[in-house]
């Protein structure tokens, strides 16, 4: 069910056309607030032509991050090459489809504070250059029993066939879905902790991504809730195992042609590829709040749990920010970056939007990355690090969120606007988080001080 190619006129009297043919009754309209919760009110079929042609209104004032109570009035306007029926509703006489929208306001005027304008708005930037940037994320996530415990459903570790893992049909179930709903997913597996999976979501340009992904992670904890147990993208939920991460694999193409691979170049690297490289190493501290942005993040950033700390790159170790995939020949388009320090639960939208803007910054400034290191860097002494120039993420939010408000890169990719909602919403967070006494505190210190 695509509309890919068409006009949006012609986009429009398709989703007419398939909603007739499948029974629809209610469309669910979906956009997402700016820290990258899925928002969404439910229209009946009657109004899919009217809001197709001209949008529903929509009160901004209470979404996160778009507009102040007096300021509030907004337009949903329906994106029809999003349409799509939700396969765990009923099919038959009550079918229910989604399709995202753009926020506009009430004139017809684009909205500067909807992620997903954020995404449309950097993707042009990188279109006026010659270039369509094309992502493969790789979401992990945990099954727990309930919401309210972190007990594992299996036992099984990276890559593990267990045969009584129940979460082996839950996986099943999840990519039987998605691919009805129009995503291709490339391989399922077990993670490496107990209880963690991962569903790959086959390469495509960035916009598409990020929707894939909103309904990826709707559709992960729709199935698991339909089998009783629950599903998380927290990026730490379990202290003293790996948390899960949102490996973000990244490509430039020119037309049909892979801007990263060059057959005499270094690594089989082209320039671009080296200075776009270069441009996520110089301001990954600074973007890392967009792609790290809750208190929990940092849980998982810290050595010793394959998630990247330090700021270097590397063909074959994991254990760098940047890994570059091996050139296979024949193979050419496939080459790549995979950038591995952002975590599942971030907006896709930013995310994608800031890595994209820190590679273009790389790009347009002609930077050079330092030699990649193969060795480990976690086992690098402090020493060792500072001599070979190799930095690190920040610790906390709060000091990613510092680095962000000074970057003109990240202010320039989420433009004003969201830029300042989400600083403001960060620091909230923060302030929030460090005025709690936590269990840790009451062991620590209640029978010490």
């Amino acid at each position: 069910m695509t509309t890919k190619g068409k006009s949006r006129e012609e986009a429009k009297e398709y989703v007419l056309k398939m909603a007739k043919e499948h029974d629809v009754k209610f469309i669910r309209m979906w956009f997402t607030d700016t820290v990258g919760i899925l928002k969404n009110f439910a229209i009946p079929v009657e109004q899919l032509e009217g809001a197709l042609e001209k949008g529903l209104g929509i009160d901004g004032s209470s979404i996160a991050g778009f507009a102040r109570i007096d300021e509030s009035d907004m337009v949903a306007m329906p994106d029809p090459d999003t349409f799509q029926l939700l396969p765990w509703r009923p099919r038959e006489h009550a079918a229910v489809a989604r399709v995202f929208c753009d926020i506009l306001l009430p004139g017809g005027a684009v909205f500067e504070g909807d992620p997903r304008y954020v995404l449309k708005r950097n993707l042009k930037k990188a279109a006026d250059l010659g270039y369509t940037y094309y992502v493969g994320p790789e979401l992990e996530y945990f099954y727990f029993k309930d919401s309210s415990c972190t007990e594992f459903l299996d036992l099984g570790g990276y890559f593990d066939q267990t045969t009584m893992d129940a979460a082996t049909d839950l996986r099943r179930e999840t990519v039987l879905t998605l691919e009805e709903m129009g995503i291709e997913v490339d391989k399922s597996h077990h993670e490496v902790a107990s209880s963690q999976h991962e569903i790959d979501m086959k390469y495509t340009d960035a916009l598409t991504m990020a929707d894939n992904v909103m309904t990826y992670r709707l559709v992960v904890k729709q199935i698991a809730m339909k089998y009783g147990v629950y599903a998380t993208f927290m990026p730490k939920p379990v202290f003293g195992i790996n948390g899960s991460g949102m490996h973000v694999h990244q490509s430039l193409f020119k037309g049909n042609s892979n801007a990263f691979f060059d057959k005499n170049g270094k690594y089989h690297l082209s320039k671009i590829a080296l200075s776009y490289i270069a441009g996520l190493l110089k301001y990954a501290p600074e973007f890392t709040s967009v792609c790290n942005q809750w208190v929990n993040s940092y849980k998982r950033l810290v050595p010793g749990y394959e998630a990247p700390v330090y700021l270097s790159w590397a063909r074959r170790n994991r254990s760098d920010l940047i890994r570059v995939p091996e050139y296979e020949p024949g193979r050419e388009n496939a080459t790549r970056f995979e950038l591995r320090s952002p975590d599942p639960s971030a907006n896709p939208y930013l995310c994608f939007s800031v890595m994209l803007a820190a590679g273009l910054a790389g790009i347009e400034e002609g930077l050079e990355p330092p030699e990649p290191v193969e060795e480990n860097v976690y086992h690098m002494s402090d020493e060792e690090r500072t001599k070979r120039g190799i930095g690190t993420l920040p610790a906390s939010l709060i000091d990613a969120v510092r680095l962000t408000e000074k970057s003109k890169v990240v202010r320039e990719a989420l433009g004003e606007h969201t830029f300042t909602a989400f600083i403001k919403n960060k620091k909230i967070e923060w302030d929030n988080y460090r005025i709690q006494v936590t269990d840790y505190e009451l062991k620590r210190y209640l029978p010490l001080l």
